[in-house]
């Protein structure tokens, strides 16, 4: 059958099925926007009493996203641009969010703080987890390092996977294919496979929880380059949890995954080339908690360790080995609803080590020993929430970073704000004022197979002041405005010219506008969430991929109680980019080039036929607009997807 006839049919068949179901909504759906926040102080508090203004991905939200990636879901959020996550599907993605890197940028699963210490920049990649085992994320932006440590600079990405039901068993089955080619190339071919399952369940005291996942992404080359190979993409995920629920005081939780995928890549120069890279974590980690005083009070225990290991088989191969010991142990404490205060001591430990073959040798050799490129982390913090009965909350914090490289560093921040309350509306002015503190990653302390490695580079130190107000109206509709500006002393870059990383001599700056709407109207049928934001690329010494402009906005309506439909427009203004191919024949210093503005618009659909029964599709990039990410390197164009999720 041709490929856009079964497409085509499979959508009709979706649609008539939504046609005859239409129905009459006889009862009123509780469905308002999102009413309580976590990241910004540990504790469950309604949004009017946070000093921060946080987006948080539904459940609901994430259950419409099947067989779209992480970070294709977390670029939607105001002011985070993650660079690769509308190119080929094995991508790396740079974290740009409010003008920051990578390493700007914490990442945490379920509370534990995930890192990557053989990654040039220590960061967590996002490509390695699926949507499909999320149950909800949060996204704090501004500077958080006192709960957060060391790398919590711009932002912190609480992500959150979904628990064990209730019943003593119940399974989620779900699946999709789709098509995954350029703006040239629209012959809407099945390349684009993802499944998942999971059982889980409580038996008595005990809660359990298995799921797995896999992706298979062909059809689009890496490099925009005539006649080139596609570059395949495959990924699995296997989690497992366990866990004991004594009784309403105590409960612990263990678990273990296994994250992999394998990703073709060209060759530098944007030449075509058969290349691999593959990446595999394997964590295992614990979860404990135990209540006291009528629930007041609690004891949290987090711990994990994670093998990650990367190699890559090209005319450069190299193999990157490294481990990372984590653990967090505080106490919260509710003194009557008015503070809320965590205390703890945050530890990490890491080390890699790296193979490759050195210029003019024939096997690979150990460049770096993980002897060596080793550090420990211990960070006592407190952290204090004044939540008063007139309006006014302070959020308030201090942490000692203590480094086994660079001693001991005080980061603290103060974060007043101010909530009148009128009937079911509110409004709300907030402020802050925000340290943090990078320390170096281990590759770029240690790198001598590349020569980029620099012992003498001093942490990054950084200051970041935000001002806003949000406004709520029943619950119902919320718009919030945010200014932020961030200045960071001993920026850490990468000089093109000798290739090696340093220090920036001068302070950098960079600030910028959020702007959040969200909006319920017609009983809830019909749902509007948008957000711009300006980022000041002028003051930014290095802007490479970063829009000075960006809008984002969803239009969603329920055309009966079980069937869902959406618009999404995502636009981003022009961005400049270094251009490696073409470069100064003296400095070798790249060439700037500008990459064009473009728009893309979404469309995706659901319907549910039985509650065990959903189905849905959706078209991306409807107009095929081309456009590129990063320069030479290609875009999905025009590109359908269905899938059926099955749910017992």
């Amino acid at each position: 059958m041709n490929k856009k006839h079964f497409f085509g049919i499979a959508l009709l068949l979706l649609g008539g099925q939504i046609l005859t179901a239409q129905e009459t909504r006889n009862e009123e759906k509780v469905n308002e926007l999102e009413e309580v926040v976590v990241s910004d102080s540990r504790f469950n508090l309604k949004r009017e009493q946070s000093g921060k203004v946080i987006t948080k991905i539904t459940s609901e939200e994430l259950e419409r996203s099947q067989g779209q990636s992480v970070a294709t879901v977390i670029n939607r959020v105001a002011g985070i641009e993650i660079n690769g996550s509308d190119s080929n599907a094995g991508q790396n993605l740079g974290y740009y969010i409010r003008g920051s890197r990578n390493r700007q940028v914490v990442i945490r699963i379920d509370g534990i703080t995930m890192t990557d210490p053989s990654a040039s920049a220590g960061d967590f990649d996002l490509r390695l987890i699926s949507v499909s085992d999320i149950k909800e994320i949060e996204i704090l932006k501004g500077a958080s390092s006192t709960l957060y440590g060391s790398g919590a600079a711009a932002a912190v990405i609480n992500i959150k996977t979904k628990g064990a039901s209730k019943k003593a068993i119940s399974a989620n089955f779900s699946t999709s294919i789709g098509s995954n080619q350029s703006q040239e190339e629209q012959d809407y071919d099945v390349n684009e496979f993802f499944n998942s399952a999971s059982i889980h369940g409580t038996l008595g005291k005990i809660t359990y929880q298995t799921s797995f996942n896999n992706q298979f992404t062909d059809g689009l080359s890496a490099v925009e380059t005539e006649n080139a190979e596609s570059d395949p993409f495959s990924k699995f995920n296997v989690l497992a949890k366990i866990g004991y629920k004594h009784n309403d005081k105590f409960d612990v939780q263990f678990f273990g995954n296994l994250d992999q995928y394998r990703a073709n890549f060209d060759d530098g120069g944007l030449i075509d080339g058969d290349n691999t890279a593959d990446s595999r974590q394997l964590r295992v980690g614990s979860i404990w908690k135990y209540k006291y005083g009528n629930g007041k009070g609690s004891v949290n225990f987090t711990n994990s360790y994670a093998v990650l290991d990367r190699e890559l088989k090209s005319n450069f191969p190299a193999i990157y080995d490294s481990k990372t010991l984590t653990y967090d142990l505080y106490n919260k404490y509710n003194f009557d609803n008015t503070f809320y205060t965590v205390i703890g001591v945050n530890g990490t430990t890491s080390d890699f080590s790296f193979q490759n073959i050195p210029f003019g040798g024939t096997s690979l050799i150990e460049s770096i020993s993980s002897d060596d490129a080793t550090f420990d982390i211990i960070d006592p913090y407190l952290n204090v929430v004044y939540a008063s009965t007139f309006g006014l909350q302070v959020n308030t914090g201090i942490r000692l970073n203590t480094h086994s490289e660079y001693g001991e560093h005080l980061v603290y921040t103060i974060n007043p704000s101010y909530t009148y309350n009128f009937g079911e509306n509110y409004l709300k002015g907030l402020a802050s004022y925000s340290t943090a503190y990078i320390t170096p990653s281990l590759f770029q302390l240690f790198d001598t197979a590349f020569a980029s490695g620099n012992p003498d580079l001093n942490p990054e130190e950084s200051t970041t002041i935000e001002a806003g107000i949000e406004m709520s109206h029943q619950k119902k509709a919320l718009v919030s405005v945010v200014y932020f500006n961030r200045e960071i002393d001993n920026f850490i870059t990468f000089d093109p010219t000798t290739f090696v990383n340093t220090n920036a001599s001068s302070t950098i700056e960079v600030d910028g506008i959020e702007v959040e709407i969200a909006a319920k109207f017609l009983n809830d049928k019909l749902s509007f969430n948008g957000n711009y934001t300006y980022t000041n690329i002028d003051k930014l010494e290095d802007n490479i991929r970063i829009p000075e402009h960006k809008i984002n906005a969803t239009v969603g309506y329920e055309l009966a109680k079980k069937t869902y439909t959406s618009l999404s427009y995502q636009y981003s203004t022009d961005r400049l980019d270094n251009d490696f191919v073409n470069v100064d024949p003296v400095t070798f210093a790249p060439t700037s080039v500008t990459l064009e503005a473009y728009g893309i618009l979404d469309f995706y659909i659901s319907h549910t036929f039985t509650k065990h029964v959903t189905m849905f599709a959706g078209m991306n990039n409807i107009t095929n607009e081309d456009y590129q990410e990063i320069i030479g390197f290609n875009t999905r164009g025009r590109n359908v997807k269905i899938g059926l999720e099955l749910t017992f």
